[in-house]
């Protein structure tokens, strides 16, 4: 006959354990690699050692951990800024940023686990209004290294007080307003039309030139012309008409369509007369 098998005994074991592993369980916490915890103690408030990683013990209900991602991590956020011309312009800034570690827990007292949400766009507008407000809007293009540079030194000074490290700070777009994107288009037209005026004046200069140098070139010519037929007579000019003459004739005697008619008669001579 079997024994018979004690269930009641079974349940009672696996209760207590669980109930041992939950309690167990309450007692420790976890800090992951790339983070770090602070401890807010019910009586005396958030603890000022910062819990690195690893298995750690707590007071159940009394301590409660919360865990901080140290690791650096991308920002991003947008800012509507006016230039020193009074114009408006849209700016992408994106920061590398992660928490001081030896400050968390007045990171937390104070900003919370959401700290940059809280802390960077309001630093980084503030930043972004006074930098650009420096310059032209037609600078933030031609001296864009120097913007991008003092709005990343003037970030990362505001960012520290607030015990946020910004390992890199970058604008990644700009972008104006649509007034003056139209004034930049129309200013390129007009820039284009001044170009083309130019040339045409410069052609119209260059085409003034040469016939001021054909003239004195025809002029020179005909002075030449002049004094040859006065100290040597028209011989010269009768042989040219003459080479001329032969040019015509030889280019009219290639021709299909060109006839040759005798001259000083009556070219009814050479015809038959009536038959009877």
């Amino acid at each position: 006959m079997n024994p018979t098998i004690p269930w009641k005994e079974i349940a009672k074991a696996a209760l207590g354990l669980g109930a041992t592993l939950t309690a167990l369980n309450s007692l420790i916490y976890t800090v992951d690699g790339g983070e770090r915890a602070v401890l807010f103690d019910r009586f005396k408030g958030v603890l000022e050692e910062t819990i690195g990683e690893g298995t750690h013990f707590k007071v159940p209900w009394l301590q409660k951990p919360y865990i901080f991602d140290i690791r650096t991590k991308p920002y991003e956020f947008n800012s509507d800024s006016g230039t020193k011309d009074l114009q408006m312009v849209n700016l992408t800034l994106r920061v590398m940023c992660r928490p001081e570690v030896s400050r968390l827990p007045y990171i937390f007292n104070h900003l919370g686990l959401e700290y940059r949400e809280k802390v960077l766009p309001a630093i980084g507008n503030e930043v972004l209004k006074a930098v650009v407000a420096q310059f032209n809007a037609d600078q933030l293009l031609t001296d864009r290294p120097q913007v991008s540079a003092l709005v990343r030194e003037t970030l990362i000074k505001r960012a520290k007080a607030f015990n946020i490290v910004l390992d890199d700070v970058a604008i990644t777009e700009l972008k104006y307003g649509p007034e003056f994107s139209r004034a930049v288009e129309r200013k390129q037209v007009a820039q284009q039309e001044a170009e083309r005026s130019k040339f045409i004046v410069a052609k119209a200069d260059q085409e003034r030139r040469a016939a001021v140098i054909r003239a004195q070139g025809e002029s020179e010519s005909a002075r030449v012309i002049t004094k040859a037929t006065a100290d040597a007579g028209m011989g010269l000019i009768e042989l040219r008409r003459i080479e001329a003459a032969r040019e015509v004739a030889a280019t009219l005697s290639k021709s299909p369509n060109v006839a040759y008619l005798p001259g000083g008669g009556n070219l009814l001579f050479g015809m038959n007369g009536p038959s009877r």
